[in-house]
């Protein structure tokens, strides 16, 4: 059996711990403090509650996928990312997205944001490659939206193939002539077989257009509780449902059927419509804004690791091979819980974004030693 195989009965899923252990949990917790022992047993990433339920082995994945250093590899051969996103309002996001794709291993990083955006961004770091193409409507008059929306998509077009993921969303801002040539660059993406990581403002545009990633296995959508509880109601329409969290979850990725959803909260659920897995490693209780770009940063180099990994195995077996993309958002998920939790135990109450984002490597690191 390969390593990366695993069952396709859609009944194999990995769910939640019970509301059992998590109230034991919980009241360990309560008396006792964060104990190094409990901290540690969620740092290991796997444990089997009543013989049914199973967390994802988070750091087994992060070592499955994350290929070695070597010397003879040219440049862009570890990942090439690019992040659509950023807006007058909004040029922390979108950095925060593509220097987390670096940060972590990929070896370029792109941001295609409006010419507002484009010179703070730049000036964040001259590590980012920055192309100031996107437009608002603000700047352009309605008889040449058709042509400047032409003239958006062939920039784009001559980047795509070079790509490994695209990063839809964070710091787009909501401008209906913005959001038009971005559901443009998702078709085009689609049809270039690029995988989409859809966050912040594009889960609003996708929500409203749930073609673009319809029957599209290679995108993935990281909502958090607001983002999710919209897409409950228009794909599902009801509400959220907490007490059967796994399974709603399972029927929502179903129901929009392809995509992989990856649920931010005090855990991460992660379902591609056949199984459920969870990362619920120790964080930080610091909630600073900008966690989620980091996260979305982080799952595209994974997800681009992971196809790598998964289509070298589909080679050599005929075993059928676990999503890519889920293997993404996993270790996604895990590192960027473990980075948090190391910066929080450093700068506690003043930690912040860039703070996290630091740590990223050494998470990394510990995990997946280079050397």
């Amino acid at each position: 059996m390969n390593p990366l195989s695993t069952s396709s009965s859609p009944k194999n899923y990995m769910l939640v711990s019970s509301a059992v252990l998590r109230r034991q949990q919980f009241l360990i917790r309560s008396l006792t403090g964060y104990h190094d022992r409990i901290q540690k047993e969620r740092m290991m990433g796997t444990r089997c509650v009543s013989g049914t339920a199973l967390e994802a082995d988070a750091e087994s994945v992060l070592r499955r996928i994350t290929p070695p250093l070597d010397p003879t590899r040219h440049k862009g051969q570890a990942g090439k990312i690019a992040v659509i996103g950023g807006c007058r309002e909004y040029t922390g996001a979108p950095y925060f997205a593509a220097i987390s794709a670096l940060k972590i291993g990929a070896d370029l990083s792109h941001v295609f944001c409006t010419k507002d955006a484009s010179t703070v961004i730049k000036g964040y770091s001259p590590e980012l490659i920055v192309h100031p193409i996107l437009e608002e409507s603000y700047s352009i008059r309605d008889d040449d939206k058709a042509l400047v929306s032409n003239r958006v998509l062939g920039e784009i077009a001559k980047w795509m193939e070079r790509f490994d993921c695209l990063v839809v969303g964070p710091g787009l801002g909501r401008d209906p002539f913005l959001l038009d040539c971005v559901s443009e660059i998702m078709r085009l993406a689609r049809n270039s077989n690029i995988p989409l990581v859809v966050d912040g403002d594009g889960l609003f545009l996708v929500t409203n257009n749930l073609e673009l990633v319809r029957g599209y296995p290679l995108a993935v959508l990281t909502p958090n509780v607001n983002e999710y509880k919209r897409l409950i109601q228009t794909v599902l329409e009801c509400e959220v449902n907490d007490q059967d969290a796994p399974e709603q979850l399972l029927s929502l990725a179903r129901g929009i059927g392809g995509p992989t959803i990856l649920q931010k909260g005090k855990s991460d659920l992660i379902s591609d419509g056949e199984t459920v897995s969870e990362v619920s490693i120790y964080g930080s209780p610091r909630r600073c804004g900008g966690q989620g770009d980091i996260l979305s940063g982080s799952v595209a180099v994974f997800s681009s690791w992971a196809r790598w990994q998964t289509s070298a195995a589909e080679e050599e077996s005929n075993d059928r091979v676990q999503n890519p993309m889920v293997l993404g958002c996993i270790a996604g998920s895990a590192l960027l819980r473990k980075a948090a939790s190391l910066a929080f135990a450093n700068k506690k109450r003043a930690t912040l974004t860039t703070d996290i984002i630091e740590f990223l490597g050494k998470s990394l690191e510990d995990i997946c030693p280079s050397h």
